[in-house]
């Protein structure tokens, strides 16, 4: 079960790698060709608007009607033997009957108690008219036989992406079946028995049609189906069937007013569109109650303030509208799209449900993703000057710093969204399918056009730079900065009592807008999933009905309640009648030119109309041309500038002329991270002790030389350097000028020790003190090598020569053989204090307790200082009067030296309680043993306990390894195994262990001087299978590490640890990074000892250090103070 865990574990991490690096390549597509990724967009965006503007324009919103009809529910009981004259329906929500009569009990309630047992049925009417010829003759009469045949048999559901197999149809499985098991139909075609012959032998439709004015009139036709939506699953059959129907394609001569293309005078369109909304409002206004109101108002009040606050954060950031814009534009992208999938994959969102999803759309996707990207790009623009930055290097940094965080979150949102997608409540499922959609193409955006638009505008700035123009306006921005909070009090308290930070000053408050849009977008999630679910209000849900009261309609629901009731059945009915889907009878085609023809040159005029011809689409694309002319003017126009203005003359260096300056030339490693204040040109003159004593608090106006006489006169302490200056680069500046001076060679200051661009915010107080530089050592790797089938690279830091080299080749013949197997064996990090009794009876008497009733008290005591420190095991041993209590506790993914002194002190302090004579020597009396040889952890186990091992072929052996199987088991034997106890090692039964434990120590940021008994190791090698190939193994039983805490802080070192992917904490097993890590070091160790083996078996160690690790130095020295040869 852990080794699944870590394979999934892994296998997490591998796909947030491949997440990362396409966001990498995207991102680095985009910025390479800003020009080109926006116009793509803007043609996609613009493409899609088209389409949804023709798809609009058969909205009933866009059409010349302004009153749209909502479905009506009539209800009628259980039909018994006294119900023959006054069984009837009854309206659902009859506000009349409840003006009437309010003390009795309404249709609805009466529905709504039998629901559950009710036969549901829909009512679904097709009205067919034909305005050219009416439908009182033959030819349209055949017609509309024709398409009534292929609605009842042809149309079939459900949709071919859900997992039902089979298909239904209006006569197979959906209608509501009659007594004798027909399916119900009201069709005026059944005065000529729906049959074609029949029809044809009429030879006067008119009087026929007269004699029978109750079915069928001279304007249309109308068709009526009674579908049975009895339960969740046909209801959702129902509405697929409808949608099916509605969108029908033109067959024969048939056509859906969906179809409908006809064009309209701009303006009289626009004018019929707002008439039609404004209507809509008003009829909505008024049927909704006041509670209803209030919820949309407050959630379009919040999409407003989320708007502000962009444009808001985005100008405090630095940008004006630009990127507020950019982002705004980004939104309404992904919008536009959005919808058009939503569509194409047949989920149609009405207006009225897009009406009240708009402002929780807003809320929900938000703008924190550009946000947080712009201001992460903006950060690293201002490490630098620009015009000493390359522009893409700068972004493509801040989007991998962001760009996983920002992909999880998205994942998540777009996982419980599609829950939501699922559900079968009306409004909220096309809301979440719609948000899912939306977020995915948002976070697509983000990266490829949002970053493209980032991309220019750094670019620009840069420019403005070169040019000499940014000067003013960047002293302006810097008293800007300076400017204490404006931030009104009531904002002030929202923001505070909606932020996670509760001791925040007003500037960090005003600076955090996350947390507060998080909070609110959380708020709004709830309160729009409550009110669908709850169904606290129906804002928006009403509106004009059917009227069941038509002839047409009470004619069919007389129909139907008399089937029912000769049916026999003692089920109540519950029929809800939806309004009537409208076709009309295509005019005949009177072109002298075939139809084959006519189609490909009207979709040419219908697309030139619509996309060239359109005065408003036409606008746009003049706009887009003359911007992109004037983009690519300017930008040639500042190609053939001089290139001697890429130089700017206020980052020219400039050299001092102190006596003894301290300088800090200038690196070629990467930009640092580490916060540098600005320092002011000051003075090269020194002043007096006393005059700079005075500044003290002001440590920016003094210049380097004063503060090295302020430590000099015992002034200012040294280690304190960091605290008093405040910038960290500096002070290690400052102290390694201090240590130079003072030595005997005074060779320091001017070393090839590299000093700039490290991370001291993480080393201080952590790492190390009185910090003067770092020290780079090589890093290589080897393999990958097979480690419980997880392909691993193992990261080495050494300066010996052929260490890496050799490991990979083991590496490469255990892989052969099919790789690495390891377990743990045990985890236990040890602490063993000493303490010192009056006698040996009282020291024997603490060990007898300890030992048993005491072990549980001091478990509790010591399982209670941390979340993860777990008591396992204590061993206690008596030297004359003094007690040695070995602690063995698991401590996580830590190390736990700390850990575990923590539990000590408490357990110690309890055992003083019942011992009061004992007095406590030494909190570690060398019993642990920590980084030192003994045989204790050699015997008990230290840390992580793991065993590895690999069965390597013969012909691996032989072909990789250079040597034999037999060879290669004695030489083991004799020098591993007789040569160390010749030696009276302790754990030493190994060719060279620490070498390879001790490079990957150092590449992970474990303590080094724990190599001291972690390279306890025994190697063994047999030969099996006969004598054919070689099984080896390593056991060590004390190897200590750690994936949290102490050298594991330093991002270089996190940067190896994610590469093996045991950054930080398990997740939800925690110590099984660590294990992990245990893991990869004692297979390493096993591929170290095979290849270092083999060379002795085969006599090419010497060879190969003497032709890799002799090599002849490099002819040019590199820079002082440089990380990299020049």
């Amino acid at each position: 079960m852990p080794r699944q865990q870590a394979i999934n574990s892994t296998a997490f991490k591998s796909m947030s790698a491949l997440i990362g690096k396409g966001i990498h390549h995207a991102a680095m597509v985009s910025i390479r060709n800003p020009i080109e990724m926006v116009v793509a967009v803007l043609l996609l965006a613009s493409f899609g608007y088209f389409t949804l503007y023709n798809v609009a324009r058969t909205s009933d919103i866009f059409s010349g009607t302004s009153t749209r009809l909502y479905p009506t529910t009539v209800y009628a009981p259980a039909p018994t033997i006294h119900s023959a004259s006054d069984y009837t329906f009854t309206l659902v929500n009859d506000e009349h009957q409840q003006q009437e009569s309010p003390s009795l009990p309404t249709a609805a309630a009466a529905a709504a108690a039998a629901a559950k047992n009710a036969l549901k049925i829909h009512l679904k009417q097709i009205t067919v008219s034909d305005a050219e010829r009416g439908v009182l003759n033959l030819n349209t009469l055949a017609t509309i036989l024709r398409f009534q045949q292929t609605v009842e048999n042809n149309v079939h559901v459900p949709e071919e992406s859900t997992a039902i197999t089979a298909k239904f149809s209006y006569r197979n499985g959906l209608c509501y079946k009659l007594g004798n098991g027909a399916c119900f139909v009201q069709s005026p075609l059944a005065l000529w028995e729906n049959n074609e012959t029949v029809l044809s032998a009429d030879e006067d439709i008119a009087s026929t049609a007269a004699n029978h004015a109750a079915l069928i009139d001279a304007a249309s036709v109308t068709l009526s189906y009674a579908v049975n939506a009895t339960g969740s699953i046909r209801r959702e059959l129902a509405r697929q069937w409808t949608h099916k129907v509605e969108n029908l394609p033109p067959a024969a001569d048939i056509v859906s007013h969906a179809d409908r293309n006809e064009g309209e005078n701009l303006f009289a369109w626009l004018l019929i569109i707002s008439r039609n909304v404004v209507f809509r409002l008003k009829e909505l206004i008024d049927m909704a109650d006041n509670v209803d109101i209030m919820v949309i108002l407050a959630g379009y009040v919040m999409m407003i303030i989320t708007f502000v606050s962009l444009f808001v954060n985005m100008r405090r950031m630095g940008s004006r509208y630009t990127l507020a814009t950019a982002v705004s534009v980004n939104g309404l992208f992904s919008f536009i799209l959005a919808l058009l999938t939503v569509h194409a994959l047949g989920v149609q969102p009405s207006p009225v449900v897009l009406a009240e999803a708009i402002p929780f759309l807003v809320v929900t996707i938000g703008f924190e993703r550009p946000y947080k990207l712009t201001k992460r790009v903006l950060e690293y623009s201002k490490e630098a000057p620009l015009t000493r930055q390359d522009v893409r290097e700068t972004i493509i940094r801040a989007v991998d710093s962001v760009a996983l965080p920002i992909a999880r979150d998205c994942v998540i949102e777009i996982m419980v969204l599609t829950l939501g997608a699922k559900s079968a409540i009306a409004g909220l499922r096309e809301f979440c399918f719609l948000s899912a959609i939306l977020l995915a193409y948002d976070a697509v955006f983000l990266f490829t056009w949002y970053t493209s638009v980032l991309a220019l505008k750094l670019e620009l700035t840069r420019i403005r730079e070169i040019s000499g123009s940014a000067s003013s306006s960047s002293n302006n921005n810097n008293k800007k900065q300076t400017k204490p909070s404006n931030m009104s009090f009531i904002r002030r308290t929202v923001v505070k009592a909606l932020s996670d930070d509760q001791n925040a000053s007003p500037r960090d408050i005003q600076k955090s807008d996350a947390p507060f849009v998080g909070r609110l977008k959380l708020l709004m999630i709830v309160a729009f999933v409550a009110v669908h679910i709850f169904e606290f209000c129906t804002a928006f849900q009403s509106g004009p009905q059917v009227d069941v009261t038509q002839p047409s309609v009470a004619h069919v629901l007389n129909a139907i309640l008399q089937q029912h009731k000769e049916s026999g059945s003692h089920l109540p009915l519950i029929v809800e009648v939806f309004p009537p889907l409208l076709f009309h009878v295509r005019s005949p085609n009177k072109s002298l030119m075939p139809e084959s023809i006519t189609r490909p040159l009207e979709a040419l005029s219908e697309i030139y109309a619509v996309f060239i011809q359109h005065p408003v689409i036409s606008q746009w694309l003049t706009i887009g041309l003359v911007v992109s002319l004037f983009l690519n003017t300017y930008l040639f126009n500042v190609a053939k500038q001089s290139n001697k203005q890429t130089a700017d003359p206020k980052y020219t260096s400039v050299s001092s002329s102190s006596s003894q300056p301290v300088t800090t030339t200038t690196a070629t490693c990467p930009p640092s991270v580490t916060k540098k204040l600005p320092t002011p040109a000051l003075s090269d003159t020194v002043r007096p002790v006393e005059e700079c004593l005075t500044l003290v608090k002001t440590p920016e106006a003094l210049n380097d030389e004063e503060v090295i006489s302020l430590v000099q006169a015992g002034k200012m302490a040294p280690y304190a350097l960091e605290k008093v200056l405040g910038d960290l680069e500096r002070a290690v500046s400052v102290r390694r000028a201090l240590i130079s001076r003072a030595s005997y060679t005074q060779t320091l200051e001017h070393s090839l020790l590299p000093l700039e661009n490290y991370h001291y915010d993480k080393v201080l107080g952590a790492c190390c003190e009185n910090v003067i530089g770092y020290m780079p050592i090589p890093l290589g790797i080897a393999g990958p090598m097979n480690i419980d089938g997880i392909n691993t690279h193992i990261p080495m830091a050494t300066t010996e020569g052929c260490l890496v080299a050799s490991t990979a080749r083991g590496c490469k013949a255990i892989n052969a053989g099919g790789g690495a197997t390891t377990i743990v064996t045990a985890d236990a990090m040890t602490r063993g204090p000493c303490l010192s009794f009056p006698n040996i009876i009282r020291a024997g008497e603490c060990k007898r307790w300890i030992e048993q009733e005491g072990n549980a008290i001091i478990t509790e005591a010591f399982n209670s200082t941390s979340r993860f420190a777990r008591l396992r095991k204590l061993k206690v041993a008596l030297a004359g009067r003094l007690v040695f209590v070995r602690f063995s506790t698991t401590t996580g993914d830590a190390m736990g030296m700390n850990m575990i002194s923590k539990g000590c002190e408490k357990a110690l302090g309890l055992l003083g309680e019942h011992f009061p004579d004992m007095q406590i020597i030494s909190l570690s009396g060398n019993y642990c043993t920590d980084k030192k040889p003994a045989a204790i952890n050699w015997i008990e186990g230290r840390g992580k306990s793991v065993v590895s091992e690999a069965v390597i072929p013969g012909a691996v052996v032989e072909k990789v390894l250079k040597t034999s199987v037999a060879a290669l088991v004695e030489l083991n034997i004799n020098k591993n195994l007789i040569g160390s106890a010749m030696a009276g090692s302790v754990g030493g039964f190994n060719a060279h262990a620490a070498n390879i434990l001790t490079a990957i120590y150092l590449a992970a940021g474990q303590d080094p001087a724990q190599n001291v008994e972690s390279s306890n190791c025994m190697t063994l090698m047999t030969a099996v299978n006969q004598g054919q190939d070689l099984h080896i193994s390593c056991t060590m039983p004390s190897i200590e590490v750690g994936t949290v805490g102490g050298g594991t802080t330093l991002p270089p070192q996190q940067a190896v640890l994610d590469m093996l992917g045991v950054r930080g904490p398990h997740p939800t097993l925690p110590g099984d990074n660590a294990r992990r890590l245990a893991r990869i070091i004692c297979a390493s160790v096993m591929a170290g000892e095979l290849s270092l083996c083999a060379a002795l078996a085969a006599g090419h160690l010497v060879k190969a250090h003497m032709a890799h690790n002799r090599a002849a130095a490099a002819a040019a020295a590199p820079t002082p103070g440089s990380c990299i040869k020049s």
